[in-house]
């Protein structure tokens, strides 16, 4: 009887797609979980890109100005290099929020870590839901300014009756005074200015006798000027003014954290009235 050698039977292998694939799946939940935060991202690039609006003086006029400081201020204090990026504004906040902050601007540039000079106000949040909006830092308000020996008191406009008023025509200002009483005081204004501080200049001139525009506009040329008065537009709708902020995205909560304590220090220490003292504007509180 003749024996045959008996062969074992062969082991169905295991796969090596399924092997490859458990062990990707092993490894995808740590990779997740160690994926990096918005601003581990920023520390690992060493800069903080801070967006700022192009030609807004005193905040920013050809790379200088109390926003390029606090920008500059803010990337210290979380002990980045800063990198500015100027932007021109778009049609409506809604648009810079979407250009800046959240997605990029249709040119290719941006968008920025952080946009300073936002406004704090709860509908522009509530129609930016992409977007972490915090951080106030200084309330704006519109103003006017007059030549004390042309207009001894300002209790109302009349007290301007006859006289020149330079004013930024595409602005708040500049709507507010054109729509005054039903255009009463319409035949005094020069509305060929581009800012309040184009306004405040021709005041400084003298070829008129007030100027009005944002606070921080006239006070940046007209401060500490014994011959010009700077005070509140006599005008009821605009007495507290708004507040000014930051912006990034809505997942950069930790970056907001951070930017919000190094704010908070600046306002504390005193180095944020500084800043607008150095730009001759009077800080005020949010």
């Amino acid at each position: 009887m003749s024996k045959h050698t008996m062969t074992p039977p062969r082991r169905p292998a295991l796969g090596r797609r399924p092997l490859l694939a458990a062990a990707l799946g092993l490894a995808a939940a740590p990779l997740l979980a160690q994926e990096p935060t918005p601003l581990a991202r920023i520390r690992a690039r060493g800069s903080l890109v801070v967006a700022v609006y192009n030609d807004m003086p005193p905040f920013n006029s050809g790379g200088q100005g109390i926003d390029v400081a606090l920008a500059q201020a803010l990337a210290q204090a979380l002990g980045l290099k800063l990198s500015l990026l100027p932007f021109t504004a778009g049609e409506n906040m809604n648009d810079d929020l979407r250009n800046m902050v959240w997605k990029g601007h249709y040119l290719g540039f941006g968008p920025a870590d952080v946009l300073l000079h936002v406004p704090v106000d709860k509908p522009l949040m509530a129609e930016n839901p992409r977007t972490l909006i915090f951080a106030p830092y200084y309330r704006e308000r519109v103003m006017i300014a007059r030549a004390v020996a042309a207009a001894p008191r300002l209790a109302t406009l009349d007290d301007l009756a006859g006289l020149k008023i330079a004013v930024p025509g595409q602005s708040l200002a500049g709507w507010l005074l054109i729509g005054a009483e039903s255009g009463k005081y319409q035949a005094q204004l020069a509305t060929k200015f581009a800012d309040g501080t184009e306004a405040a200049a021709a005041l400084l001139r003298g070829e008129v006798a007030a100027a009005a525009g944002q606070a921080s506009e006239l006070e940046s040329v007209l401060a500490g000027d014994a011959r010009f008065v700077i005070e509140p537009l006599p005008l009821p709708r605009m007495r507290d003014g708004w507040v000014v902020g930051c912006a990034v995205k809505r997942e950069a909560e930790d970056l907001a954290r951070e930017l919000q304590a190094a704010m908070n220090s600046l306002a504390s220490s005193g180095a944020l009235a500084k800043l607008f003292a150095a730009g001759k504007v009077t800080w005020r509180q949010p």
